[in-house]
């Protein structure tokens, strides 16, 4: 199990399940769309951001979207991290049939995926050095200037991009903008496009 410094949100009982049987920190949920009426647990998760930091992990469907995008905007941008799972298909164990969109949720993850995903997102792992490619980060011009963002086959440069990457496919553009600076240099992700099918 590994310490992480950030508060984590997710959506429902058994993410929380799931998490908290591979990282020791404080995993708070929303009760799915429950969040939109709780000012209760919206101001803790305020306070909670605050103080450590937030990390919002919710499902890659369009329900999770909702809620993340709803977390959003409510609480102040700097103390968030936003971690996303990537699409797989599939249904999780205790499910007898899969979801709308047939993909797996954060419960439904394996554990290397979930701490592969929370360091991407940038979590302080306790007791590590923290990562940094050491470089300028990507700015929208570089999404622009590389093609995936303001040409009329951005979208499907970015679908072509997320899925290799193995990110959610309704990733926003700032979204895959903060991804793309927590994991590779300019040169890097230069060197994925040119290889993509």
């Amino acid at each position: 199990m590994v310490k992480i410094k950030e508060v984590i949100v997710v959506e429902g009982r058994y993410d929380k399940n799931t998490l908290a049987q591979i990282v020791d920190t404080t995993i708070l949920q929303t009760q799915g769309f429950g969040i939109f009426k709780d000012k209760a647990q919206l101001a803790l998760l305020r306070k909670a951001a605050e103080k450590r930091g937030l990390i919002i992990l919710t499902d890659s469907d369009g329900a999770g979207f909702v809620i993340r995008n709803f977390l959003k905007g409510a609480i102040d941008p700097k103390s968030v991290k936003q971690a996303y799972i990537p699409d797989i298909t599939g249904k999780e164990r205790r499910k007898t049939a899969p979801g709308k969109e047939g993909k797996l949720g954060v419960e439904g993850m394996k554990p290397e995926i979930l701490l592969q995903t929370l360091r991407r997102a940038g979590a302080t792992f306790l007791d590590e050095a923290p990562h940094s490619t050491g470089s300028t980060p990507l700015t929208k011009a570089d999404l622009m200037e590389l093609g995936l963002s303001g040409r009329p086959d951005s979208s499907a440069q970015r679908l072509r991009l997320t899925k290799h990457l193995g990110l959610p496919e309704r990733i926003s553009p700032n979204g895959l903008l903060e991804a793309l600076n927590l994991l590779y240099t300019r040169q890097e992700l230069e060197q994925i496009l040119e290889e993509l099918p």
